[in-house]
């Protein structure tokens, strides 16, 4: 965080820790999480970057939700919901979270993702730090239609 902090005032930026942890609980996505000693920051959910979350395994709800445009849904009925440039695929608790979030990548389908199920089956579920629920696949057969 330190570095952080230095490249940010190298480049005439008024920015302190402070400021940074201003920036941590204000994110309204609440995307950032500083480690236990408050000395680094990082993707609450690790994003495209290989990072150890340190995130201990957790049961999923019977129901997990995933948000995409309509424009994904030949390929994810093809080989499954993947992570691809990112470390996980990330799942909702609920539907209008996950709306909110294929929105953003075009007309909003929400895709029910059968997560206990998968649980039971043996694949393993994180849940982030802003709630956002993690794994790494998705096989056709856990999901379907909201």
């Amino acid at each position: 965080m330190v570095d952080l902090i230095k490249a940010a005032q190298k480049t005439g930026r008024k920015f302190n820790r402070e400021a940074l942890q201003r920036v941590v609980v204000s994110n309204d996505k609440q995307r950032f999480t500083l480690s236990q000693d408050g000395q680094r920051i990082r993707a609450a959910q690790g994003h495209s970057l290989a990072v150890d979350l340190d995130l201990p395994e957790g049961t999923p709800s019977e129901t997990l939700w995933h948000g995409t445009a309509r424009s994904n849904l030949d390929s994810i009925f093809s080989t499954g919901l993947n992570a691809g440039n990112r470390q996980f695929v990330h799942l909702s608790s609920d539907v209008d979270t996950a709306k909110m979030v294929g929105a953003r990548h075009g007309k909003p389908v929400v895709l029910k993702v059968l997560a206990c199920q998968m649980w039971d089956e043996g694949y393993a579920f994180y849940q982030a730090d802003n709630g956002v629920w993690l794994t790494a696949h998705v096989p056709v057969q856990f999901l379907s239609f909201c």
